[in-house]
């Protein structure tokens, strides 16, 4: 069974998702930035949330993590939570 862990930022706004995901580009700390400004208890964690198999998250979040690059921030992506940054850490296909 495929497994994935990975870690994500939750946004209000798609504006807000984009300008955190410069940052990032630029050079910030992810984990910093999930801390800082997060609205998911995973913040704490530095947005970490652990490892997890197909459809155990919400289905856009899932098909991200399934099919991106490794260790590339992505997003925005949209949810009925609000708006993603998520970068996938690692993957068992």
């Amino acid at each position: 069974m495929a497994l994935a862990t990975a870690r994500h930022i939750l946004v209000a706004t798609e504006e807000k998702c984009n300008e955190l995901k410069a940052a990032i580009e630029g050079g910030a700390d992810f984990a910093q930035v999930a801390k800082d400004n997060s609205s998911c208890p995973s913040s704490r964690d530095g947005g970490d949330l652990g490892s997890f198999g197909p459809g155990q998250m919400v289905k856009e979040f899932d098909t991200v993590v399934f099919s991106a690059p490794i260790n590339v921030v992505q997003g925005p992506v949209k949810t009925q939570f609000g708006y993603h940054l998520l970068e996938v850490t690692s993957r068992q296909d």
